[in-house]
């Protein structure tokens, strides 16, 4: 298993969108994506846990966290392969920890915890609680939102992760995200 949450090497920067639910990290994503004519890494656990709640009308357990932090790695390394400037994750192992031990009090398995720490970033963007909440079928949290910042902004800076604080519209966000890559790019060349 640990190969399965392991970075594989690529010659790409890599930056996450990180934060809690219905912060805009899949627009911003997808924006960054176009905007660079790159791959961006969709949440693996949305639709992991959306079958689960279609087929047996359960949420998260504790059991599914692996298979979540294995199937993202899985993405993240295959979409990897396909380009060789920036790579846009929408999530990581270490927001798939941040989670865990949100809503497990404060367990996570001890591999998940080595790899969301061991794999390697060149930038986070972290998303703020000032986007209007949106609801569906996995979103549980409406009422936490502040929590939960706290949680991923901590989680940051614990692990001394460099990281920028995405707030505002979709467009203010898509430009500071811009400016921040194009100097990492900037810097690769």
């Amino acid at each position: 298993m640990e190969e399965a949450l392991k970075q594989q090497p690529s010659d790409c920067i890599k930056v996450v969108v990180f934060g809690p639910e219905s912060t805009g990290k899949t627009t911003l994503s997808r924006q960054l994506a176009k905007h660079y004519h790159t791959v961006w890494v969709p949440e693996f656990s949305r639709a992991y846990l959306q079958d689960k709640w279609n087929n047996e009308r359960k949420i998260c357990e504790p059991k599914d966290i692996i298979p979540i932090a294995i199937g993202q790695m899985k993405l993240e390394n295959e979409l990897a392969q396909k380009t060789d400037s920036v790579l846009i994750c929408d999530t990581n192992l270490l927001e798939t920890k941040v989670y865990s031990e949100a809503y497990y009090q404060g367990a996570c398995d001890a591999l998940l915890k080595t790899y969301a720490l061991k794999n390697f970033y060149d930038l986070y963007f972290l998303t703020y609680i000032d986007t209007p909440w949106e609801a569906d079928d996995l979103r549980d949290k409406p009422n936490e939102r502040e929590h939960m910042f706290h949680a991923f902004e901590s989680a940051l800076k614990t692990h001394n992760k460099p990281y920028v604080l995405l707030k505002g519209n979709k467009e203010e966000r898509l430009k500071l995200a811009v400016e921040h890559i194009d100097n990492l790019l900037t810097k690769k060349t």
